[in-house]
C-alpha cells in the first residue's frame, strides 16, 4: 500500500502546486503583496497580525484571511485592526491550501488592495508541503518555545523566506539564549534575516513595517510605456 500513498500525496502537492501557481499569476497581475504567516500554536502570531494591520491601516489598504481549525476567535480579534477579515474553517485539516484561498477570496476586488496577509493554522509541519501561492512567507517562533524549533522543524524554516522572533520582552524572564537560535537557524537556513520583535510593546516593528513597505513596491506592476507617434 506504500507506493499507492505516495503517489496519491504527489498527486495532491502537484495540484495544490499548480492552484498556487495560478493565485501567484493573479496576486502579480493584481499588484497585491501577500504575506503567509506560518507558527505553531501559541507563538502570538494573531497578535502580530493584528499590531501589523493596525500599523499599516493609514497608509495602506489590507485584508487577512484566517485559517483555524474551529470557531471565528482570531478573525475577530483581527477586525478590531478595522481591516477586512475573512475566516476559514478548516475542521480537521491542519493547515490553509491554494484552494481555500481561492474559494475565500471569491467575489473581492484584488486590485483594491495593498497588502493580503494569511494566517495559517497553528502548525510547522503540513503548511511547509502546501504554499497558498504568497510571495513572502514568514515563520514566526516565541522566545517561550525554546532555541532549538528550527532543528526540530527545518523544513518550514528552509521554505520560509523571515524568521520572526516574537514575545522578545519576555526574552529575559525565560532564560531565552537568542545567539543559540541565531545558530540553529544558521545551521537550516544559512543566511536567513531574523527579526526579533514584541507586538505588545511594538518592538522590532519599524524594521518589520520597512520590509512590508519595500515588498509592496516590489509588488506594483510595471506602468506599461506610452508610444507617442511623431
Amino acid at each position: 500500500m506504500l507506493p499507492r500513498i505516495v503517489e496519491v500525496r504527489k498527486n495532491v502537492l502537484k495540484k495544490n502546486d499548480l492552484a498556487a501557481a495560478a493565485l501567484r499569476d493573479r496576486f502579480r497581475a493584481a499588484g497585491v503583496c501577500v504575506v503567509s504567516v506560518v507558527s505553531s500554536p501559541g507563538s502570538g502570531k494573531t497578535a502580530f497580525l493584528e499590531t501589523t494591520l493596525a500599523l499599516m491601516r493609514s497608509r495602506y489598504r489590507t485584508a487577512a484571511l484566517v485559517g483555524d481549525l474551529a470557531t471565528e476567535c482570531d478573525a475577530e480579534r483581527l477586525r478590531r485592526s478595522g481591516a477586512p477579515v475573512r475566516q476559514i474553517t478548516t475542521g480537521t485539516v491542519c493547515h490553509l491550501d491554494a484552494e481555500m484561498i481561492e474559494r475565500a477570496l471569491d467575489g473581492r476586488a484584488l486590485a483594491d488592495l495593498d497588502c493580503l496577509f494569511i494566517e495559517n493554522g497553528g502548525n510547522l509541519v503540513c503548511p511547509a508541503s502546501y504554499g497558498p501561492g504568497e510571495q513572502l512567507r514568514v515563520v514566526l517562533l516565541s522566545v517561550t518555545e525554546g532555541e532549538d524549533k528550527p532543528l526540530k522543524y527545518p523544513t518550514i524554516f528552509n521554505s520560509a523566506d523571515i524568521a520572526v522572533v516574537t514575545k522578545i520582552d519576555l526574552a529575559e524572564a525565560v532564560g531565552f539564549d537568542h545567539a543559540a537560535l541565531l545558530r540553529n537557524i544558521e545551521r537550516v537556513r544559512p543566511g536567513m534575516p531574523v527579526l526579533p520583535v514584541s507586538s505588545r510593546t511594538t518592538y522590532g516593528f519599524s524594521s518589520w513595517m520597512a520590509l512590508i513597505a519595500r515588498r509592496i513596491g516590489d509588488a506594483q506592476p510595471e506602468p506599461t510605456p506610452v508610444h507617442i507617434d511623431g
